[in-house]
């Protein structure tokens, strides 16, 4: 249940976006911005220097944090790639569409993105934006669905969920990584180098190109999902023991992976630079969930695949010169499905009123001109439920219920529910009404059905070593 200092916080905070969308800040011109979104896969909470991370640096993240805002309460839609993204490009919760239930997108299924469901790339394409996806799509594959037909005039890179970082290859879920991942357009093609590198060329590429009109670029990196190859590994012979999800990597291998990412993203900044295009351009850098067995969470309890914090809350970092604070740090609440109606909001356009998004828009809060506000918001997968409402946070996992105070124990591991039953009841009904909205969870989709394919994997496993 949504609370009456809620309503009132996200009232005032549409009132002033309103009011301040049509007024240029001082100094500055009133033509639309510039947008650049860079999205890492898997990157968790604490895995940039300028979040905490210990064992290495991450320079030109940070540099960007310094010159922007960051945020310390960012969420992914999810703990998996393919539901967020689906949250990320509509702005509404992923569970409102059949692809976003699955959790990630397997390869093969008939679902993917409608290509007639208004996007983030399309309604700015409307509004006279040039617009391009480089990297990771993960919505639905050809020729019924793809980047193209959901807004995108350009793609180069990946219809799936990962690829190898050298020979460019997929295959099923921890199977060998044998099909051809790499694409432009809808057509495979053939390139030399690290995934990392190709990427950011070719989004340097983008961004130094004439352009007439203003563009809306997503970057989206596969970095540092697995398999675990570093910019250093090429030599390393590869096998499915060497790349598979649950046996590959070290902790030195993921360092240079994100560091790579890291000097990936500078390159391309200085390509803006180059171009003349920085003061015009809003950048916003974020990860899709949260990490693996070699990120950093803490303090956060968990990671990718579950929906404690350390597998859903996320870095997000957004600069607009002239236009954002630098060096602001905000706690505002904030999930992957907001970026839509921001996004939209700073170029001067409006979501599709038939598709009202569930995100709201932050500008108001990331420029000063707005109170960070309270609000309820929700997420669920195959077998966990959770709500959160200001400091607290509801979860369902299983059989088990829990309510933490985020604010007092940001490792859930208090369980309030005999302190503060009130609170409980609140959230718990608040998730009920909630999940009663949204599509149920198909039963091809529970978890069960993927414990099958680990098991028929490591049975092959095990006949290959005798």
């Amino acid at each position: 249940m949504v609370t009456r200092r809620e309503v009132l916080a996200a009232g005032a905070a549409a009132a002033v976006s309103t009011a301040c969308a049509s007024i240029a800040p001082e100094g500055r011109s009133t033509s639309r911005p510039n947008i650049l979104f860079i999205l890492a896969d898997d990157m968790g909470w604490g895995d940039l220097s300028c979040y905490g991370r210990p064992d290495y640096r991450t320079p030109v993240l940070d540099n960007l944090a310094a010159r922007g805002v960051r945020l310390t309460q960012a969420y992914a839609n999810s703990s998996t790639c393919s539901p967020t993204r689906v949250a990320l490009i509509t702005g509404r919760y992923q569970n409102r569409l059949p692809v976003g239930l699955y959790d990630p997108l397997p390869p093969g299924t008939p679902h993917g993105l409608p290509p007639a469901h208004p996007t983030l790339p399309s309604l700015l394409k409307n509004a006279g934006y040039g617009t391009a996806l480089i990297g990771k799509w993960h919505l639905g594959w050809p020729p019924a669905y793809g980047p193209l037909k959901s807004g995108y005039d350009e793609f180069f890179g990946l219809y799936g969920g990962y690829m190898t970082y050298f020979t460019h290859r997929a295959g099923a879920p921890l199977g060998p990584p044998r099909q051809h991942a790499l694409h432009e357009g809808d057509q495979p093609v053939d390139r030399e180098g690290y995934a990392t590198d190709i990427f950011a060329e070719r989004a340097a590429e983008f961004v130094r190109r004439a352009h007439g009109k203003p563009f809306f670029l997503s970057l989206h990196f596969t970095a540092p999902h697995w398999p675990w190859e570093g910019p250093k590994d090429r030599a390393r012979v590869e096998s499915i023991r060497e790349l598979a999800h649950f046996e590959g990597g070290s902790p030195r291998i993921y360092s240079e992976m994100v560091q790579s990412l890291d000097a990936a993203v500078g390159r391309i900044l200085k390509a803006l630079l180059a171009s003349g295009r920085e003061k015009e351009t809003i950048l916003i850098f974020t990860s899709d969930n949260g990490g693996e067995r070699y990120s950093y969470h803490w303090p956060l309890r968990g990671g990718k695949g579950y929906l404690w914090e350390g597998g859903i809350r996320v870095p997000a970092i957004v600069v607009w010169p002239g236009v954002l604070p630098a060096g602001k740090v905000i706690n505002q609440v904030a999930m992957s499905m907001d970026w839509l109606p921001t996004l939209l909001a700073a170029a001067g356009t409006r979501p599709d009123p038939n598709f009202p998004p569930d995100g709201v828009n932050l500008l108001p809060v990331l420029r000063g001109e707005a109170p960070e506000f309270a609000r309820t918001v929700f997420w669920r997968t195959q077998d966990m439920g959770v709500a959160r409402s200001g400091d607290w946070k509801y979860v369902q996992w299983g059989t088990h219920e829990y309510l933490f105070n985020l604010a007092q124990d940001e490792t859930e591991n208090a369980n309030s529910i005999l302190k503060n039953a009130a609170d409980f009841e609140r959230l718990k009904q608040a998730y009920v009404n909630w999940d009663a909205q949204m599509l149920p969870v198909p039963a091809e989709v529970r978890r069960g059905s993927y414990d099958v394919f680990y098991n028929r994997w490591r049975t092959l496993e095990g006949l290959r070593k005798k």
